[in-house]
Parts: C-alpha cells; structure tokens; sequence
C-alpha cells in the first residue's frame, strides 16, 4: 500500500488492473493503511497501542538509544557559521557527495 499511496494508484492497478476503478477491497485496504498511518506519532514513529497495556502493548515498549549521525553533525556545525538578522534569512544548508 505505501507505493500506492506514493503513486496515488489502486491496488488493483498496481497488480495489473487495466480498468483503473476502484474495487471495495481496493477503497478498505486504502482506508486501513490511512488509518495506520494516522496512529503513527511524528517525533518518534511509534503508535500509542504499542505503549497501552489494554491493547496488548507495554509500557516498556522500547529504550532509548542515543546514536550520532556525522552528516546531521556537520550540518549544525555549519549552520553556526550562517549570519543571524537579515543576511541569514532562507539559508539552507545541505550534503553533496563528494567526487572521488
């Protein structure tokens, strides 16, 4: 469903369909997944059942883990280098590869 949804294609399309309608089990697979989805939290990408004891999660669900990520590190290094006031407005800064 997630390259349906990407796609913004049926099921049944994807599979080889050629009529491009909608089945029922196309619209309550679409309707699942955007239900899944919604459960999902933004900052961490967990969903509450997994947390909640009365619907077969747990409280101890998962530990935190501190990981450093290089690229993330050098893009707030340079981001300190970028000017505040109006000389800084709409700076993005970004990753490019380097050529071997």
């Amino acid at each position: 469903m997630e390259l349906c949804e990407a796609y913004r294609i049926p099921h049944s399309q994807l599979m080889g369909a050629g009529d491009g309608r909608w089945s029922a089990l196309d619209r309550a697979k679409a309707l699942a997944w955007a239900a899944w989805q919604r459960d999902v939290c933004g900052g961490c990408g967990t969903r509450s059942a997994e947390w909640d004891e009365q619907q077969g999660g747990d409280r101890h669900a998962y530990v935190a883990q501190t990981s450093r990520c290089p690229g993330c590190e050098l893009i707030e290094m340079e981001s300190e280098q970028v000017p505040q006031g109006a000389e800084g407005r709409g700076v993005r800064i970004g990753l490019t590869k380097q050529s071997s």
